[in-house]
């Protein structure tokens, strides 16, 4: 949880292990032995975030039985991280960084978007909102917007731009409701 934080306000390069262990009250060469690198202890800290991403996305689908319902939520998954001292997706910030980042980190950040897309092209078409034809590109479209409106409004420490930049998504009809 420590290095998802560290690494959600830094980026990779923000997560420094010697940090991670002061932060934890261990030694370095603790996390040494669960993370033989940098780029070992990056990459499973990108595959946890996505995969409790994913985790979370399912528990929209079994919480509500109404997929637009589904759709309404979603922007939800993004705002908790603004929630929590200003913080960005992890995934996005590392995304930012892909020129910098390990290719064991870059499939992992990559996960985090298909698994985010796939679960959007599900639920368009679950809830009959769009063509079948323009599910994954109308998918591809809402998970880049709300990803960038949470940027934005970190950028303005600010989460009414947040909710405005949503609510303008909804009223525009990229975001089905």
């Amino acid at each position: 949880m420590e290095a998802t934080r560290m690494a959600q306000a830094h980026g990779y390069n923000g997560l420094n292990i010697r940090d991670l262990a002061s932060a934890v009250g261990i030694k370095a060469a603790s996390v040494y032995h669960h993370f033989a690198s940098k780029a070992d202890l990056g990459a499973a800290v990108a595959r946890r975030y996505w995969e409790d991403s994913e985790a979370a996305l399912q528990a929209i689908r079994e919480e509500v039985g109404d997929p637009l319902a589904w759709l309404r939520r979603y922007p939800d998954t993004f705002r908790k991280a603004l929630d929590r001292d200003n913080r960005i997706c992890l995934c996005s910030f590392m995304a930012a960084e892909t020129d910098d980042l390990p290719d064991p980190i870059k499939l992992e950040v990559r996960k985090f978007a298909e698994v985010n897309i796939a679960w959007l092209t599900q639920v368009l078409l679950a809830a009959d909102s769009v063509p079948s034809d323009q599910s994954d590109i109308r998918a591809q479209a809402i998970f880049a917007a709300v990803a960038g409106a949470q940027l934005i409004a970190r950028s303005r420490c600010d989460i009414a731009v947040y909710d405005q930049l949503i609510a303008g998504y909804v009223a525009a009809g990229l975001i089905p409701s």
